[in-house]
């Protein structure tokens, strides 16, 4: 018996131990990040199609029956505008390279989504993208030529045209619209109108965006959005909505778009956003990443707590490290290190990533937000 105690009480670190899987670890190191970003970018440069896109553009599953058959076109559009975003910002290969020349290409020659319905106005994805897409492939030293720019000029002021002509009367931009249906959709979203306001701005700098008060229009909504408890509504009403129990207003319901509400409102020159409150933000994000978590690859949307959906995962997570690159630069790293292994439990073994119903055209964005946000946080290249 004696002898049983003793074999007991022996340390048991003989024994193999088996590697944590980095989707599972507190941190992930920059290398590790880095081999995660390139089996992305490689998915992207393998599957990427003859005319320089990706998705398909056409439905893939019967869950989304319902939409009108331009959102799929749209929808592709979008995706196709961040995978080619996450070319730009990826160091270059030669066949990333040749990757990133055949999608913008595509980019600037592609057809132009147009309205779907009266109510299903998702177009408003394709055209948000495309025009972000379009800014910084602009502000890119590999495409400072007269031909070039005067491309990606054309390209910008055509979606910009649309911009103008579907913002909201209360200066957003969405994806639906609400009776009684109308040329101008009604309805506008935080988030969708976040995004857009940096390349607003430097469409300004740029003297591509004449009317400023596109712009400042833009800043007012997603500053009315923002709600005394640190979240930013989905969407601006007299009445907030909140009703004391699980709301997508809560905070931890919010966690997404107060990354890129915040980041929008910093590059607008917001001074009430301090760094303080972009780390607050950022805090949040991970003190209430569960709630992302639970939320993730759930085929309904806004089924889990506080309505989180799961095509919220993987857009949160890309304006998170945006939203890093705000704070000190000695803060950054520790930070990016918690983000990483978020991201990477997103990626399938193939190399793309995954947060909702498997579709072209979630791969492919998924795929882009995965390598853009592990980019951000590789300051040594």
């Amino acid at each position: 018996m004696s002898l049983l105690l003793v074999l007991a009480c022996l340390p048991l670190a003989s024994a193999p131990q088996e590697e944590t899987p980095k989707a599972e670890r507190a941190t992930l190191a920059p290398g590790d990040a880095r081999e995660a970003r390139d089996r992305a970018l490689a998915w992207l440069v393998e599957n990427q199609r003859e005319d320089g896109g990706w998705a398909t553009g056409s439905m893939d599953t019967v869950q989304e029956y319902f939409f009108s058959v331009e959102s799929f076109y749209a929808w592709k559009v979008a995706a196709d505008a961040i995978a080619t975003m996450a070319l730009r910002a990826a160091p270059e290969t030669s066949e990333r390279r040749a990757a990133l020349d055949r999608a913008v290409e595509r980019l600037c020659g592609q057809r132009i989504p147009q309205r779907g319905s009266d109510w299903d106005t998702d177009y408003g994805w394709g055209v948000l993208y495309a025009f972000v897409c379009t800014l910084d492939l602009a502000d890119d030293r590999r495409f400072q030529s007269d031909e070039d720019q005067t491309r990606l000029r054309a390209t910008a002021e055509n979606y910009l045209e649309i911009l103008q002509r579907i913002q909201s009367p209360n200066g957003g931009w969405a994806y639906y619209d609400d009776p009684i249906f109308s040329r101008r959709p009604t309805w506008d979203t935080s988030f969708c109108t976040a995004l857009v306001i940096p390349s607003l701005v430097r469409a300004v700098e740029r003297g591509w965006l004449e009317d400023e008060s596109v712009l400042d229009r833009a800043v007012a909504y997603v500053r009315r959005c923002a709600l005394p408890n640190g979240a930013f509504a989905y969407s601006w009403t007299a009445i907030p909505r909140l009703n004391g129990g699980e709301s997508i207003n809560d905070v931890k319901g919010s966690l997404s778009r107060i990354q890129v509400c915040n980041l929008a409102l910093v590059s607008a020159g917001v001074e009430k956003v301090t760094p303080d409150r972009v780390k607050e933000g950022v805090t949040d994000f991970f003190r209430y990443h569960k709630f992302l978590d639970a939320a993730r690859m759930r085929p309904i949307p806004h089924e889990a707590y506080y309505a989180n959906a799961g095509y919220f995962y993987m857009f949160g997570h890309y304006y998170a490290a945006q939203a890093i690159q705000l704070l000190p630069s000695e803060e950054r790293e520790m930070l990016h290190a918690q983000l990483r292994p978020h991201l990477v439990r997103a990626q399938r073994p193939e190399g793309y990533a995954l947060d909702f119903i498997d579709t072209s055209y979630e791969r492919v964005a998924c795929t882009g937000f995965l390598a853009l946000g592990l980019s951000l946080g590789l300051s040594d290249e």
